[in-house]
């Protein structure tokens, strides 16, 4: 088959891949018709390269058609369209009984001191061929895999695997009383529906990027929005009775710009030897982090910051000082898409589309296309907000 494969820092390639067969009992076969490129994806292309090997199957943002299951599988057959989570969870362990399926116990990383297994996301999280591809192997696919109609788009459900259920938890996290404000920090894909989730939830949305397209795009779902400016906080302030908003989504993570240290650091990672860099990682400081302090600095005393966007480093300093003063609560993790996706699905269906998922993707492309895509993702040209690829076309 045919699958987007890693090759090097900034270098992705379409390359011809054994097909995926049916490995344990509880696996299915599921041929891909449509799959996303995450903004996560960036960190593979960018910054994780030491967690990474040349010829990678690469993407978590998988939807298509069964074409095999193995011989445990019951809920699930031939012919069922379906869309993949990013996580592998098993459904019956310690951690996904209690609604923490990327903590799950049957397919943790332990090796790496990670949570659960995920699709095409390096050695940290099993290496686990992803779903760029024209075919996809799914492990436990008794759980993990949503049962979807056949009749709408696959645009309505494809954003089930990853970025929507991501958005819904940051915002559930954190957790703003009705009527409330709640400032969204970066406005991509996951950002653009944390903001949309809070108006959809009777909250005041304040959107913040320095994308000027994607402020625009945030605007036309009753967000206000701002630029990203040295004055935000003092802004956000000015906007909420000089209280700051009850709580702040983090959207942006560890591609964050604004910081030429942590720049450095990131630059130097991509020079080091894969293990010397890997120990680089798990041990000092290379996050990206005036989002994040711009964040917990704008937040009102006694609000909540809750983290979306994904951070890299192990000694990333925090001031804990202020965070202690201002009694500020910090929410984070790995998304637990099973959790969420019965809350969505009624709402991905709704005819209204009252989260825009039908107002998200700008780039459109079959494989061949994709190093081309990543790239100006990756430089936030032409307006790329979300690109979606069709492995068939």
């Amino acid at each position: 088959m045919r699958a987007l494969t890693w090759q090097g820092k900034r270098s992705v390639s379409v390359e011809e891949v054994p097909d995926p067969v049916i490995q344990d009992p509880t696996d299915a076969i599921v041929r891909i018709t449509s799959t996303a490129i995450c903004g996560s994806d960036l960190h593979l292309y960018e910054v994780l390269g030491p967690y990474m090997h040349k010829g990678d199957v690469i993407g978590h943002e998988p939807m298509g058609v069964v074409e095999e299951v193995g011989s445990a599988v019951t809920h699930l057959r031939k012919g069922d369209r379906v869309v993949i989570p990013f996580n592998i969870s098993c459904g019956h362990c310690y951690m996904c009984r209690r609604g923490l399926q990327s903590q799950c116990e049957t397919t943790q990383v332990k090796e790496k001191g990670s949570g659960a297994a995920l699709f095409g996301y390096s050695e940290l999280y099993g290496s686990v061929p992803g779903g760029q591809a024209e075919y996809l192997r799914v492990p436990h696919a008794d759980y993990g895999p949503v049962t979807v109609g056949q009749e709408l788009p696959d645009e309505r459900y494809l954003f089930l695997s990853d970025i929507l259920p991501t958005a819904w938890q940051g915002v559930e996290y954190a957790d703003v009383h009705p009527g409330g404000t709640l400032a969204v920090f970066g406005l991509g894909p996951v950002g653009q529906f944390a903001a949309r989730i809070g108006v959809h939830k009777g909250l005041r949305v304040i959107g913040v990027d320095p994308v000027p397209e994607r402020r625009a795009m945030a605007a036309r779902h009753g967000v206000e929005t701002l630029d990203y400016g040295k004055d935000l906080a003092e802004e956000l302030r000015d906007m909420t009775e000089g209280r700051g908003p009850d709580a702040v989504v983090d959207a942006v993570g560890m591609e964050a710009h604004g910081s030429p240290v942590a720049g450095f650091a990131h630059q130097a990672l991509g020079l080091l030897p894969d293990k010397l860099a890997q120990k680089a990682m798990e041990t000092a400081g290379v996050d990206r982090l005036a989002a994040l302090h711009t964040a917990l600095d704008a937040v009102r005393r006694g609000g909540t910051v809750s983290l979306s966007g994904v951070y890299g480093g192990q000694a990333s300093p925090m001031p804990l000082l202020s965070m202690f003063d201002k009694q500020i609560q910090l929410r984070m993790g790995q998304c637990n898409v099973r959790r969420w996706t019965d809350d969505l699905l009624p709402l991905v269906e709704d005819d209204a589309d009252p989260l825009g998922v039908m107002d998200l993707v700008t780039h459109r492309s079959g494989l061949d296309g994709a190093p081309a895509l990543y790239e100006k993702f990756q430089k936030k040209e032409d307006g790329c907000i979300k690109v979606v690829l069709n492995p068939g076309g």
